[in-house]
């Protein structure tokens, strides 16, 4: 015999958890296509810094919502801690890509905005963390296999991405270069937004399909046990 009050706050936490995975599913592709928007056009120049903060926002009550459920887990709340905190800098740093796009020449703004690059990148990372501990909660052995196999390739495709980034930016510091890598920094230039955007856009729809696949399964179940 199940008892309603708990049968009761199940529901509601699983609810919650669905709301907060449509969130995080909708908020990840839409916080980077308005960044990278206002930090480069002026398509949202009039809304000011409220894109980038309303996005942002979106993707801290996504992990607020599904940090209802199952609350007793102590390593499940650690890695949602993690991403909280780093959606929180997000959210801190978000005003700085619309002041970039309107001074770039000011060095505290492009500080600011590599900062924000650097935290989205680490809280992609984290919240690849997130989903691996939450379908270790849940009873479907294939999605937590799933899971692990993609999770663990979005984390190796993010750590190469930001290696690269570091080398790169690493180099552009130095005052002498060999020529060979003189060389190959010119041949990269030309391939340098293709590579970024591939490293990154790869990692993100694995993260949003494993999000969206995971809201059904949850959808699934719960109709399953009220038929």
């Amino acid at each position: 015999m199940y008892d309603p009050v708990l049968k009761a706050e199940l529901m509601r936490s699983l609810n919650r958890l669905v709301k907060g995975l449509s969130a995080l599913f909708w908020g990840l592709p839409l916080a980077l296509l308005v960044c990278v928007k206002t930090a480069t056009t002026d398509w949202l120049k009039p809304f000011g810094i409220a894109p980038p903060l309303l996005v942002n926002t979106l993707l801290f009550y996504g992990l607020w919502q599904i940090g209802h459920f199952q609350r007793q887990e102590r390593v499940w709340h650690q890695s949602l801690d993690r991403a909280k905190l780093l959606s929180v800098v997000n959210i801190g740093l978000s005003p700085f890509v619309y002041w970039w796009n309107q001074v770039p020449q000011m060095p505290l703004f492009s500080v600011a905005l590599g900062l924000l690059i650097l935290s989205g990148l680490l809280f992609l990372f984290n919240l690849n963390h997130v989903l691996q501990r939450l379908t270790a909660m849940l009873p479907d052995e294939t999605l937590r296999h799933e899971t692990a196999f993609f999770t663990s390739m979005n984390v190796y495709l993010l750590l190469g991405l930001l290696i690269l980034m570091a080398f790169y930016a690493t180099v552009q510091e130095m005052v002498v270069l060999p020529e060979i890598v003189i060389s190959f920094l010119r041949a990269f230039e030309t391939v340098r937004q293709w590579v970024f955007i591939l490293l990154l856009l790869l990692p993100l729809a694995m993260t949003m399909t494993l999000i969206w696949k995971i809201k059904e399964v949850i959808l699934t179940s719960v109709f399953a046990a009220e038929g």
